[in-house]
């Protein structure tokens, strides 16, 4: 497909409507990056399983950075690059061979930089960061790659004994979220393991590649229904930090084509089998899991799900939402170390798609948390996504003509922070921030407020050649990863509301 979306000189929504109509017909295959920490965890297989562990090794020495470390080139995202240089470098130096021994070299010098003084990130640490490195750091150690720690590993170490120490029952279990890392207890933390009620129907443990490996490796050994689910997801020797990602995949494609407007009866046609799966996947009193048949729930796929099948006509309440609601905001996990933004934005986005007023207690409830986490009373960061534009642009769409002015001056910093070439990105220029940006910003437009027609005019222009994958990694997991699907419906969203406004004409 011509990657500026097409079919003749003249630009108008009629270009955007097969692609629509194809996106729609790609949602399911779960189509996410791959993740250097996971793919680490097969390369410890070895012997057990050869054909998953040799291509993953394989992949390791391909994707080393130049720097000597290993995760996303770009942005560059310490918490990200640590646990992936870590997990690579103790996957070599146990499995790999002497062709290796300068690759590790390379990794050893920055590695210690790293944990001297790990930099902070605008958004945060990654998924389990606290969890997984404190047992990383000391078999690294152990495997004298890394001698200089300096109280890193004692800081971390305190945080995950203070998680661990809240776990219902101190076990680690499928019902709780700790179950996605359980890598992390080590070989001397095996009697924390729940082991008959650990693994998923799927063979997984908690959807996590990583976990999934070292539960064939240290919990259950050569364990078939683990091994089948690692070979299903393995492409090319790597895994991603997480998979599936079915129901995160139908639920944000249908959430940004909405943005977009009425669809025509084709393409409400198209949407009715990802609203069956959702529908079918949707609990009534806990919601919906970001992934089909994963036991624990979270707030941010079932708020946004919620809002998504609303928004189509299909009926559900609103217990499921509701079970997330604490004393001042809307959980995603229980024992969550911080709330999440996002997720209390999609709560309320889903308050308003079912008719609540802005004056109802939970709303308000909302809205008091949103006006507190707003980073210097203007724009939002959030624990799932590295940049502020994903968080800020949702939060503008849930406000626009309901709570106008929690977002003024959010609106006033995206239309300032617009690059001179037309694009957004809070690291760099990237077509994920751009739609994101425009988005918002037309949505804003169409309840009412003011926004430069050149500044939607530039970014459609920049956006427009600038379609198709690869996509930078900008959320955030073990590891960054893209949700290519999403981006892109995110992107072909942006450029369909463009169009609609004359913004490429």
């Amino acid at each position: 497909m011509d990657s500026r979306i097409r079919t003749n000189e003249k630009r108008d929504i009629v270009d955007f409507r097969q692609t629509i109509l194809d996106l729609l017909n790609s949602i399911g295959p779960s189509i996410i990056t791959r993740s250097a920490y996971d793919t680490a965890w097969l390369v410890r297989l070895g012997e057990m399983d050869e054909s998953l562990s040799r291509p993953a090794l394989d992949w390791l020495r391909a994707n080393q950075l130049p720097d000597g470390s290993w995760g996303a080139l770009e942005p560059r995202y310490h918490h990200d690059r640590m646990a992936c240089t870590l997990s690579a470098m103790v996957a070599l130096a146990t499995h790999g061979g002497p062709e290796d021994r300068s690759r590790l070299i390379r990794a050893q010098s920055i590695l210690e930089h790293m944990a001297l003084g790990l930099p902070a990130d605008p958004a945060g640490a990654t998924v389990g960061f606290e969890m997984i490195i404190p047992t990383l750091l000391v078999e690294a150690q152990a495997l004298g790659l890394i001698d200089r720690l300096d109280g890193a590993l004692d800081r971390l170490t305190r945080h995950r004994e203070a998680k661990i120490t809240a776990l219902p029952k101190g076990v680690i279990n499928r019902a709780v979220t700790v179950a996605f890392s359980t890598e992390m207890v080590g070989s001397d933390g095996l009697h924390l393991i729940d082991v008959e009620n650990l693994q998923e129907a799927n063979g997984s443990v908690g959807y996590s590649p990583a976990a999934t490996a070292f539960f064939a490796l240290n919990i259950c050994p050569n364990n078939p229904e683990a091994l089948n689910y690692l070979r299903h997801y393995a492409v090319g020797g790597a895994v991603p930090y997480v998979a599936p990602i079915d129901v995160f995949e139908h639920a944000w494609t249908l959430w940004n084509l909405a943005l977009t407007g009425p669809l025509d009866a084709e393409m409400r046609a198209r949407c009715q089998p990802s609203l069956d799966f959702l529908e079918s996947e949707w609990n009534p009193e806990r919601g919906i899991a970001s992934v089909a048949g994963l036991t624990f729930t979270d707030g941010d796929a079932t708020s946004l799900t919620h809002k998504v099948l609303t928004h189509y006509g299909r009926e559900v309440g609103l217990d499921g939402v509701r079970y997330y609601e604490r004393d001042n905001h809307f959980l995603c996990y229980p024992l969550e170390a911080n709330p999440s933004t996002s997720t209390n934005i999609h709560v309320l986005g889903a308050l308003r798609e079912a008719g609540l007023g802005v004056d109802d207690p939970s709303v308000q409830k909302v809205l008091r948390f949103l006006e507190r986490a707003q980073t210097l009373g203007i724009f939002w960061f959030d624990k799932w996504h590295a940049s502020p534009y994903y968080p800020t642009s949702h939060a503008i769409v849930a406000c626009n003509g309901y709570c106008d002015r929690l977002v003024a001056d959010a609106l006033y910093w995206m239309i300032e922070t617009q690059n001179a070439d037309g694009s957004w990105g809070y690291y760099q220029p990237t077509a994920e921030e751009t739609a994101y940006s425009l988005q918002a910003l037309i949505h804003a437009k169409r309840h009412g407020h003011e926004v430069p027609e050149r500044t939607l005019r530039r970014g459609a222009i920049w956006l427009e050649g600038r379609v198709e994958p690869p996509y930078p990694p900008l959320w955030i997991g073990k590891c960054l990863y893209s949700p290519v699907l999403v981006v892109r419906s995110a992107i072909v969203s942006a450029l369909t509301m463009a169009a609609q406004e004359g913004a490429l004409d």
